[in-house]
């Protein structure tokens, strides 16, 4: 993205869309395709020598930058260091979509480059969006304010069907391992986390930040049940408890079966009240606090009183405005600890083992080595067994990593 110097309303202006990259021709003509159609065509600035295909696309559209200009990373997580790095050495301003990262070793990475990104004064956004929402930052001041007493127990759900490509049937013939696999990317926990780190960690991530702490150890479950011809890695359902430093606890239960009951919230009690931090999905978030804990009518003490700002949009704005104006803005750090904290109680569930926050960040298996290597033809990291499936977490039976 081009971002040139200037101030405006808070669509930004001056923001025009220059390069492109994907590893699929489709999905890069697809999203031009999207974007044509909701914004003016004066933002899409595209010729076709600059929609680029390929392991190395991504520098491809990044030398189409100038320093100061924003690159978007959007791509599976296991890529997001090997492309922050690129970014970091072009002086480019990031915005990253989370997770940042599947595992230990790449969080370890992460970090180390953030402070060579904060070293040059660059800006990152991360889309964890609910930050940004402004019904959440009132609640959050009015919770550590103490309106709803001292925090006792929290608790959140994401429990629905079956949700982006979590879900994964065989690979088709003619297509190879690797592009598979990257076209289903919910599917494999090298390329993703999974469901619990893809769709779980905005729950956690938002409870979190109300407890304003993050927790220190996880115990989880879970398992799998129709799984009829599907051969990704993940459970069907997750349900883990976090435990903070002061002993509070965070209950949080995923699922994506078909026929079940569905659920989407998060809810923080406390020791006068219970505080609705989200409500029926991610914006609007409803935000309420009741009198005692029954969510009734009657009970309602605040609730947020005005239409909510689209939090999709204000984390972009406040990232275009921060480089205009040259104020301090780094969301990587942040990003880094939902990441692995979210990471913890996914492998609590598929090793069967209490982790801590501590043994997850020093945790060795790197899902993915060698990925900054990868080219069309690159075999995957990950290989499938003789069977056509893919190695899958047994819990209580591989205890030190998720799968072998």
């Amino acid at each position: 993205m081009s971002v040139p110097n200037q101030s405006g309303d808070d669509k930004g202006p001056g923001v025009k869309l220059v390069a492109m990259a994907d590893v699929f021709t489709n999905n890069l003509k697809n999203s031009y395709g999207n974007l044509a159609k909701q914004h003016d065509k004066t933002k899409l600035v595209v010729p076709e020598d600059q929609k680029f295909i390929g392991f190395e696309a991504y520098k491809n559209a990044m030398d189409c930058l100038d320093p100061g200009d924003i690159v978007i990373l959007t791509t599976p997580c296991a890529f997001r260091w090997v492309h922050y790095t690129y970014a970091i050495e072009k002086g480019l301003n990031v915005f990253m979509e989370k997770p940042l990262t599947p595992d230990g070793p790449s969080t370890q990475r992460m970090f180390e480059l953030n402070k060579k990104a904060k070293a040059r004064n660059l800006k990152v956004g991360v889309g964890l969006m609910c930050r940004h929402c402004e019904a959440r930052q009132e609640l959050f001041e009015r919770i550590q304010n103490g309106e709803i007493g001292d925090i006792n127990f929290m608790r959140a759900y994401r429990m629905a069907g079956p949700t982006g490509s979590a879900a994964a049937g065989p690979k088709p013939e003619g297509q190879s391992e690797l592009m598979y696999q990257i076209s289903k990317f919910h599917a494999f926990l090298w390329l993703s986390g999974g469901a619990v780190s893809d769709f779980l960690i905005h729950n956690i991530d938002e409870s979190c930040w109300m407890k304003d702490a993050w927790p220190v150890e996880a115990k989880a479950s879970g398992g799998r049940h129709y799984r009829g011809n599907n051969v990704d890695q993940n459970f069907d359902v997750y349900s883990i408890e976090y435990t903070f430093e002061d002993g509070t606890k965070l209950f949080v239960d995923g699922r994506t079966m078909p026929g079940c009951h569905s659920e989407f919230a998060s809810y923080a009690h406390g020791s006068k009240g219970l505080a609705v931090i989200s409500s029926r999905s991610h914006t609007p978030a409803r935000c309420k606090i009741y009198s005692g804990h029954a969510p009734k009518k009657e009970n309602v003490v605040w609730e947020f009183d005005r239409k909510e700002p689209n939090p999709y949009q204000l984390e972009w704005n406040h990232l275009v405005d921060a480089i205009r104006n040259d104020k301090p803005y780094n969301e990587c750090d942040r990003g880094l600890m939902a990441s692995i904290v979210t990471s913890m109680g996914r492998m609590a569930a598929h090793t069967g083992q209490v982790v801590t926050l501590d043994e997850m960040m020093k945790c060795e298996h790197d899902f993915a080595p060698g990925i900054e290597k990868l080219k069309l033809d690159s075999p995957s990291p990950l290989q499938p067994r003789k069977d056509g499936k893919y190695p899958i977490p047994m819990p209580g039976l591989v205890k030190e990593r998720e799968y072998l």
